[in-house]
């Protein structure tokens, strides 16, 4: 798998994480879930980017299970985080196209990725190895939004 989109972020990945493990530890159930999923989520990159892992492994091991317990549930993204990404929170100038939206509309477009990248593995016999998406883009856009969402819970500003 092409992963070259990633050697730039793979240091801070790391304290995301750290960040992430510490921001979980809540009385808030959904909210610590939702952060465990995120940081789950970006270890996987993290460890798939280390041992060259296939996209089919990656698709198959991202999760979204807790978003959508956390949908029914009438969970609050904003909980996560208040207000909106500002363009002190944008690291990566590929999101600046993300300021203005909140936790809960950057959660939404990660769930709908998850989401879509699993369907379009499903509709092509298991694997996204042929198909005519461009899936390493795709995977690529999923990390930067739940990095950017790590990045905007991890800010000090409100």
């Amino acid at each position: 798998m092409q992963w070259e989109w990633l050697k730039t972020g793979v240091g801070p990945l790391k304290d995301l994480i750290v960040f992430l493990n510490k921001e979980g530890k809540t009385n808030d159930v959904l909210k610590k879930q939702v952060i465990r999923e995120l940081r789950n989520n970006l270890n996987i990159f993290h460890n798939g980017f280390l041992n060259n892992v296939s996209q089919d492994v990656m698709i198959d091991m991202l999760g979204n299970e807790t978003i959508k317990e956390a949908i029914k549930d009438n969970f609050k993204f904003k909980k996560l985080k208040p207000g909106s990404i500002e363009p002190y929170h944008v690291f990566d100038e590929r999101n600046k196209k993300y300021i203005g939206w909140d936790a809960e509309k950057l959660i939404d477009k990660i769930d709908e990725k998850i989401e879509e990248l699993k369907n379009i593995k499903k509709m092509n016999g298991g694997s996204v190895g042929s198909v005519k998406n461009n899936v390493s883009l795709m995977l690529s856009n999923l990390y930067y939004r739940m990095k950017l969402l790590a990045d905007f819970i991890r800010s000090d500003v409100k």
